[in-house]
């Protein structure tokens, strides 16, 4: 009986034994951590502003003539090539050739009235230097004589106003006529041709709309206008360059300029965006006006800096750290640095760190079900993972 009570009392600290074996194994596994680290890079940063716009005609002109009438002789169609005061088209309005020879006739009469003032002028002044020689004349006589004089320079005062209104009239009516001749202001392209022979100009405007007969634009002016928000408005700036892709051209990315920007902006849906346009430094054949562009506006570059990724930082109050693997360690240190310009992958590291020092992407602990990723540059190597000792295969989810 004696020897049965020690049995179970034996096997009893086996198993108590071999259970606190088991969890003290188990709960010191669950601490085991899994560095992914890279290496802080030292080399060119550039940091961009987006934006997202248009290409469009910077010199171009609408084809809109003042006067109403019939369309005739439309002489270009879509994608014709013209020069300066080539004919697009005739408009056939009669009254404008009536109206030029009523201002005519109007000026001849004027010039008539003119004419008959002056004579009337020389007869007066004749009739007042007789009436002073002639020993009978009296006072009144000549005074009479004067006042007629007088009254003559008004009249030709008159005449040569009337003259000269009518002069301006027929001028004006002139240049009227001379409209029914419609030609191009500029040398360009004809984007748009929005009439057709017949067509009576006067019933293009629709409410408070109008439809432009003829759109000419100079293509070698297309330029790129994007909006950027006014967050980012502040750091753009004249000359700088940028990089422009087309949605409707894969595979083309072309160079630029800003070369100017509103200082006004645009309120739409609670966002305040600005206008800036881009010139292309090379004109691609491919690019059309109203293409839909993108363009990353190059804010600021950094020869010879250290870097790492943005996936490597991390706060603490004020202060902004990285992690950093020293050589033979199984556990980072954290090390306080100063950061410098960004884009969407990498940061500047101004000082804190060396290039070569390798730094904290991501941890993993061994007890969670999943694991995070980082999101490194393509031309950064994709980092190494560190295992400490006793540590298997398995992800947990980063921090």
């Amino acid at each position: 009986m004696k020897l049965k009570k020690t049995y179970v009392v034996i096997l009893a600290v086996i198993v108590i034994g071999g259970g606190y074996y088991w969890y003290s194994k188990a709960h010191s596994n669950s601490g085991t951590v899994q560095y992914v680290a890279t290496a802080a890079q030292k080399g060119t940063i550039t940091s961009s502003i987006s934006g997202s716009g248009n290409v469009i005609v910077d010199q171009s002109s609408n084809i809109d003539p003042t006067i109403t009438g019939t369309v005739t002789n439309l002489a270009v169609n879509i994608g014709d090539k013209v020069k300066k005061g080539q004919l697009l088209f005739t408009i056939d309005n009669d009254q404008l050739g009536i109206s030029v020879d009523q201002a005519q006739a109007s000026v001849t009469s004027a010039q008539s009235s003119l004419d008959s003032a002056k004579s009337s002028k020389k007869s007066a002044n004749a009739s007042y230097v007789d009436t002073k020689k002639n020993k009978s004349s009296s006072y009144a006589d000549v005074v009479s004589a004067r006042d007629k004089l007088g009254t003559s320079d008004t009249a030709i005062e008159s005449a040569q106003q009337n003259l000269d209104s009518s002069l301006a009239n027929l001028s004006y009516q002139k240049q009227q006529a001379a409209k029914r001749q419609v030609t191009s202001p500029i040398d360009g392209t004809v984007n748009e041709v929005n009439i057709k022979n017949g067509d009576d100009l006067s019933k293009l405007s629709s409410g408070s709309s109008r439809t432009v007969p003829i759109i000419i634009g100079d293509l070698s002016t297309m330029k790129a206008q994007v909006q950027v928000n006014e967050v980012d408005i502040a750091n753009v700036t004249i000359g700088q360059k940028a990089m422009m892709t087309f949605s409707g051209i894969d595979g083309l990315t072309v160079s630029g300029k800003v070369e100017k920007m509103d200082s006004i902006g645009t309120l739409s849906s609670g966002v305040v965006t600005y206008n800036v346009t881009i010139g292309f430094d090379t004109l691609d054949p491919r690019i059309k006006p109203e293409m839909s562009v993108s363009a990353n506006i190059i804010t600021d570059v950094k020869q010879d800096a250290i870097t790492v990724p943005n996936s490597a930082l991390k706060s603490q109050g004020n202060n902004t750290y990285v992690q950093v693997l020293n050589d033979g360690s199984t556990t980072p240190t954290q090390v306080t640095v100063q950061t410098g310009i960004a884009n969407n992958t990498d940061t500047e590291i101004t000082s804190g760190i060396n290039a070569g020092d390798k730094v904290v992407t991501q941890t993993i602990n061994s007890t969670s079900s999943t694991s995070s990723t980082s999101t490194t540059s393509s031309s950064r190597s994709s980092g190494s993972a560190i295992r400490l000792p006793g540590l298997s295969g398995g992800g947990g989810r980063g921090d």
